[in-house]
This record gives C-alpha cells, structure tokens and sequence, in this order.
C-alpha cells in the first residue's frame, strides 16, 4: 500500500476547467470517497490518478513516485469501472486471467493467482463459467477480482455498485470494504450515493465545480458541514435563512431569523462571521425534537403532512422561519397534520451556522 498524494491538479477540456487546483491526500490503507454531483469533477479526477486523462497542470503521486505523465500500467493501480467491462466470449477466469497474460506472466502462476482472486471475492470454482452465466452481482465481483489478480498497490473505483438493485448493493458494499482492508489497498471511490459513502469510508472529500468543497471522515462531514452545499448534499438538512447577531470566543454565534433568535455553531474555522452579516442554519431533520413545550431553540409551526415509515416517522412542520422536515426515530406519540401548536426545539450544538 503506498499513499497517493494530488498537488494543485488542474484538467481543462478546452475553455471547460473540470478540475480547478484540487489538492488532496489519501493515506495509505485508506479507503478514500470523492462525491459530489454530476459534472463536479470526480471521475475526471479519478481517472486523472489513473492515467487514464493527463491534468493540465499540477501533480499526482503514488508515495514518493511522481506519476502524473507516467502510463497506466505502470503505476500499480487497477481500475474497476461502472460497467465491469468484462469480455463475454471469455470464461470468468479468462476474463480475471487477462491482465496478468500482458504482463507475460507463467501460465502456472496465472492459474494460481487467478484462484486466489476467486477466492479473495467468494467466488471459487467460478472460473470455468461464461459471464453471461453471472448474476450482476457475480459480474462486479469478477470485476474486482481481475483488478485484485494484478495485485495493484492501490485500487480505483468508479461508481461499482450504480448497475446493482439496493439490497446487492448493501452486501457489495461490506465485500468490497473487506477486500480493501484485508488486503491492504489504498482504494479511492467515486459515488454520488451520499449513504453509500457514509457507510463505507474512512475518509471523503465533497466535490464542487471541480473544487474540494470539504474533506473529513464521514461523521465529521456530517455533523460539522462547513457549506450549505455540504451540509444538503451529504444527508437531508433544514436551511433556515438569518442575519448574525454576534458569535462568542467558543464560535457559538446568536442569529435573528423570522421565528426569532437561535443559537448555535460556527464549523468553518477560516470563516469568522460578522455582525449583520446574512447567515443559514444547518439543522438535521433528526436533530429537531417535536414537543409541546419549549426546549433550546424554540421554533412554534404546524404540523403540514406525515408518512410513517416504521422505525422512525417523518413530518412536515410549517413555521415563520419557512417549512421544517423532522424525522422522530421509534417515537411513542404519533402526532396528525393539523395539530397546533406545536413546538420543535433542537440542541445549540445541533444548529450548524454557515455562510449566506
């Protein structure tokens, strides 16, 4: 495993800059995401650390190696694509074999490695099978396993699981955490499946008009967006628009919004907010607590639409400060739309305060 390190990379297709001075490093052994919206750069940049498109400008290293002109097969990275482009006129372990076969490795050790990939993504045995004879599923795993076989030092994945139904990719996902981790591979991981990359990274970065928006693990991410863009892309939130009264030495900062005044805090530590300055709240629909009576940051509304869904029961609340999504998780007192008042409250260290 070796870390990979991007320095001010920039990639330009003509007057278009898909990437502009992205700078990130991915530590060894980790399993890293890059998310973010269509057209916010990813999998340009992903395919900038794989060769497969050189940057205009900047920087790509695999430890101390500069690799940023260097061809794809000589970085020790392996690619998993989105669409497994896997050969159908060959067998499962054709397929897995091909790669190893360039390199002009022994028929013997082929045969060997080729088990030890089907073994590595619970597939042995498979190897005699056409690949029109696999499941979608079975075809990811041949997949990666054909990426494994080459035995790459990092591994690069392009949003694997969006061909999959959900409950595949909810087992895919363990799969392919465990592979990582259990073979020591730095693996960076493309998505826009804001739940997939909450379960499975050690660490992501948010990506924005080919910018770093944030990078942190999943719970920092969540609980301490330094952006409205961050905050609503990464989960659901509740944006409350309001003008700063002032902040204290602690970054607990007061706001006047159209309900009245609400505390919270302040997550971007290059940003110290003014007075008057025009501000949002961040609040998590789970953060809100619906109750009759008053808690910190008392906001009164009106119960609009409800859907229950089981173990939680999701609301609608409408109140001065704009309408209000709140999610009560196994909740002992189902309220009905049309009940008022009603009054949410949400902890000071729940309410994020970001840029207007």
């Amino acid at each position: 495993m070796e870390a990979i390190c991007v320095e001010n990379l920039v990639k330009e297709f003509g007057s278009v800059r898909a990437l502009d001075g992205i700078a990130a490093t991915i530590e060894a052994g980790e399993l890293f995401f890059l998310l973010g919206a269509s057209g916010c750069g990813k999998t340009t940049l992903l395919r900038c650390i794989a060769g497969l498109e050189t940057p205009t400008s900047g920087t790509v290293r695999f430890g101390l190696r500069d690799v940023t002109r260097m061809p794809p097969h000589k970085r020790e990275a392996a690619m998993v694509f989105q669409s497994y482009a896997l050969w159908p006129h060959m067998t499962v372990a054709q397929n897995i074999a091909f790669g190893l076969e360039e390199r002009k490795v022994p028929k013997p050790e082929i045969k060997l490695r080729v088990e030890e990939a089907l073994e590595m993504v619970q597939l042995p045995g498979f190897g005699g099978r056409s690949i029109d004879q696999m499941s979608g599923g079975q075809q990811q795993r041949v997949s990666l396993a054909r990426a494994l076989v080459v035995r790459p030092k990092c591994l690069l994945l392009d949003e694997p699981l969006s061909n999959l139904d959900a409950q595949l990719r909810v087992e895919m996902r363990r799969e392919i955490r465990r592979i990582v981790k259990e073979n020591g591979l730095t693996a960076i991981y493309v998505t826009h499946d804001q739940e997939e990359a909450l379960a499975m990274a050690d660490r992501m970065a948010v990506l924005t008009r080919g910018r770093v928006g944030q990078i942190g693990t999943p719970e920092e991410v969540y609980r301490n967006p330094r952006s409205a863009y961050v905050a609503n892309f990464i989960g659901e939130t509740n944006l409350i628009p309001g003008t700063l009264i002032g902040t204290d030495n602690k970054g607990v900062a007061r706001v006047r919004t159209e309900a009245g005044e609400l505390t919270g805090r302040v997550t971007d530590p290059a940003w110290v907010p003014l007075p008057g300055e025009g501000v949002r709240l961040s609040i998590r629909p789970e953060a809100w607590r619906l109750h009759k009576d008053a808690g910190d940051n008392p906001l009164e509304g009106k119960i609009s639409e409800r859907t229950y869904l089981g173990q939680r029961i999701q609301y609608w609340i409408e109140t001065p400060s704009g309408r209000q999504q709140v999610v009560e998780m196994n909740p002992h007192v189902i309220h009905e739309p049309g009940e008022a008042p009603i009054m949410l409250h949400a902890r000071h260290d729940d309410v994020v305060v970001l840029r207007g």
